[in-house]
């Protein structure tokens, strides 16, 4: 598999699992602080199969929450899933 096709599978896979985290939080918005507590339940196994690596629970808390800080310094308004995605290939392949 090429780098590029890795890219838009780990971004379509982050972008669904956002659609379901704002159905989870529909009453809210999507608003939820907690945000990466839900997102690391949720892609822990997935994210692990295509990166071939495995995560804890609290060690993929931490590569989000870094992941958000680096993109809202570095790449403000980009779009977030390719951020994520790249973040995630250069740490694990």
């Amino acid at each position: 598999m090429s780098d590029s096709d890795l890219l838009q599978q780990l971004a379509d896979l982050f972008m669904e699992t956002g659609h379901a985290h704002h159905q989870a939080f529909i009453e809210v918005d999507g608003n939820d602080p907690d945000w990466p507590l839900w997102y690391a339940d949720h892609l822990r196994e997935l994210l692990g199969k295509h990166l071939g690596a495995k995560f804890t629970k609290s060690e993929l808390v931490y590569l989000l929450v870094l992941a958000d800080k680096e993109h809202n310094l570095q790449a403000p308004g980009s779009p977030w899933p390719h951020y994520y995605s790249r973040f995630f290939i250069d740490r694990y392949l």
